[in-house]
């Protein structure tokens, strides 16, 4: 196997996914790091819900990624375009099932002083940041997916371009682009 990381990494996937589950032990300690420095940055600027620790993400990555047997590895930007995007997921849905407790659910009503209000709104800027990503992608869904890419999933300019098959510098603009629309729908 060759000694490139990132070609090693593509290698595994591709063994993994035609039924190697010994690929899979030995994809796992190249690519925890990464996905866990991921998780930091995704969680560090969406602020997620305190309950979810970084490693606790890094688990619920691993439930869903392990099933996706089928894909068809094209590289290792690829899978972490895939991890970034079921982060996302594991992320929003938490916030989701959160506030649906907090809206009823089966559980008792407490009394909530200040400190706890302001706990949450951080977590209130995922999900209105999943909305707007949501509308973003009716518009230009590919200024969506680099948001997804380097917001949610941590990935490099450089990455992002391979993911979506652009050049370095298209992904820059459509960053500057996603951003400011993005402020402007968060601030409506």
């Amino acid at each position: 196997m060759t000694s490139d990381p990132s070609h090693q990494i593509t290698a595994l996937l591709q063994a993994w996914k035609d039924g190697d589950q010994e690929a899979l032990e030995r994809l796992t300690p190249l690519i925890y790091h990464e996905l866990h420095r991921a998780a930091r940055q995704c969680m560090a600027r969406g602020r997620a819900a305190e309950p979810l620790q970084t490693t606790a993400l890094i688990n619920e990555l691993y439930l869903k990624m392990v099933d996706l047997k089928r894909v068809n590895w094209q590289n290792r930007a690829h899978f972490f375009a895939i991890c970034a995007r079921q982060m996302r997921r594991i992320l929003t849905d938490l916030y989701r099932a959160g506030v649906t407790q907090k809206r009823g659910g089966t559980l008792e009503p407490i009394a909530i002083d200040v400190s706890t209000i302001c706990a949450l709104e951080p977590q209130r800027d995922l999900l209105a940041i999943d909305e707007a990503l949501e509308r973003l992608a009716q518009v230009d869904k590919r200024k969506s997916q680099v948001v997804e890419l380097r917001f949610f999933g941590g990935l490099s300019v450089k990455e992002t371009a391979e993911v979506l098959h652009v050049s370095a510098e298209t992904v820059m603009r459509d960053w500057k682009f996603a951003k400011a629309w993005l402020l402007g729908e968060l601030r409506a």
